[in-house]
């Protein structure tokens, strides 16, 4: 924050920023996302990885390589832009629930590190896979994703440990146990060489954590692996009175709990945090466009964005602030619920923001902690161009995504 109270990121003034590129504009402090990635890899080793569905382009996949960290990928599409960013294929982590024969040809001419098996129709592309390849080509390594039946303290769409769930081989019904067997076998033509447990996002509580590694230690035990991965869902907090473990918090609970539960020393736990490496490190600034008073109802802030660059509060009824980057400091003692341009009255951003009484059209208003899930789930919802990605760091800044044009819009029509 500038002494007269405007907003300033990384030595960069927002509102400059914004009279340069427009708004919406996602805004990224680029220190801040190198600190978390070096923090992750000080608490879980160089196998940690980022998972880019958090948010991905080439200057954000470049950045978390130069980091030491793998990278997460779970498309073709994800894998693409990290290959081009420059990551080597053996720093890559290939996730996906239906992943097709081309994203795993794409993934074994990679040379990917590890392509985490999901299901015993993948086990039958692999197999398909490695009979059509010349032979003396290295079997690909993978883990083998078990659904533990842990069902974490989150939202029911981002829960994905639970035995319901169509992520993974489950564990009480014995399929984890059969994918193994599949997988060792010569017909798959693949190297076992860990298992992957992920239980879902936005995950406070560590216990969470801590009882999925419980019910997986005897069969990962039993396994004779020596590579688990912890995957992500570490959660942040996006209000006023949230608070949540540091990453290195939960890389200590969860090789504490690894121990208690008889897992090896020797064994290579990591994991692969997303939101929790990128989420606070940007904004989202917007310019009002119209405010509307119902008396006795509520005052509806509409801004020029919306559910098309932060479908979150759609999805998951997510909360978040706003505040006015021309006066940080200010009291917000009024309440408006700030609105997309969207054809949804559900197209909500903030359903009670807390803004400053003299808030008016034309004022640029931002969001926090919009790093993750904001702009990886951009869509193009009434024909609205996506909006720029501009990196701040040491007093300057650059655009590492442009905006969209109508152009681009148009780009695809036959």
């Amino acid at each position: 924050m500038g002494a007269t109270g405007r907003l300033s990121i990384a030595g960069v003034d927002v509102l400059g920023l914004v009279g340069e590129v427009g708004t919406p504009v996602f805004v990224y402090d680029e220190e801040h996302i190198r600190r978390r990635c070096r923090e992750a890899r000080r608490a879980f080793g160089p196998r940690v990885a980022y998972a880019s569905k958090a948010f991905m382009c080439k200057a954000m996949a470049a950045l978390v390589h130069e980091e030491g960290c793998c990278i997460d990928v779970s498309t073709g599409g994800e894998l693409a832009v990290a290959l081009a960013a420059g990551v080597p294929g053996e720093r890559l982590v290939m996730h996906g629930n239906n992943k097709s024969m081309e994203e795993l040809e794409a993934a074994r001419a990679a040379g990917v590190g590890r392509v985490v098996v999901d299901s015993f129709d993948e086990i039958d592309r692999l197999a398909t896979l490695s009979q059509k390849l010349p032979h003396g080509r290295p079997a690909p390594k993978v883990w083998a994703r078990v659904t533990p039946g842990v069902e974490a303290h989150t939202h029911e769409y981002v829960m994905t440990g639970q035995d319901d769930s169509k992520f993974g081989f489950g564990l009480a019904s014995g399929a984890a146990e059969e994918a193994l067997h599949r997988l060792r076998s010569e017909f798959a033509g693949v190297e076992l060489v860990g298992l992957h447990v992920h239980i879902g996002s936005q995950i406070f509580a560590l216990e969470s954590f801590e009882l999925a590694l419980s019910v997986i230690a005897q069969f990962f035990e039993r396994s004779g692996l020596e590579e688990l991965c912890m995957g992500g869902g570490l959660g942040v907090p996006y209000v006023a009175g949230e608070s949540a473990p540091s990453i290195t918090e939960w890389a200590e609970a969860i090789k504490v709990a690894a121990r208690r539960a008889g897992i090896a020393e020797k064994t290579v736990i990591s994991a692969e945090p997303g939101r929790a490496i990128v989420a606070r490190s940007a904004i989202t600034c917007y310019t009002v466009g119209t405010v509307k008073e119902l008396p006795g109802l509520r005052t509806y802030v509409s801004v020029d964005g919306g559910m098309s660059d932060n479908p979150r509060p759609v999805l998951y009824g997510s909360g978040y602030e706003a505040f006015l980057p021309r006066d940080v400091p200010a009291e917000r003692p009024r309440v408006v619920t700030v609105v997309g341009k969207h054809c949804e009255s559900g197209d909500v951003v903030v359903r009670d923001a807390h803004v400053p009484t003299d808030l008016c059209v034309g004022d640029v208003l931002a969001t926090p902690v919009t790093g993750a899930y904001g702009h990886s789930m951009a869509s193009n919802y009434n024909k609205v161009p996506r909006p720029p990605v501009v990196f701040v760091k040491d007093g300057s800044w650059r655009v590492v995504v442009r905006r969209e044009t109508y152009e681009d819009l148009l780009a695809l029509d036959a």
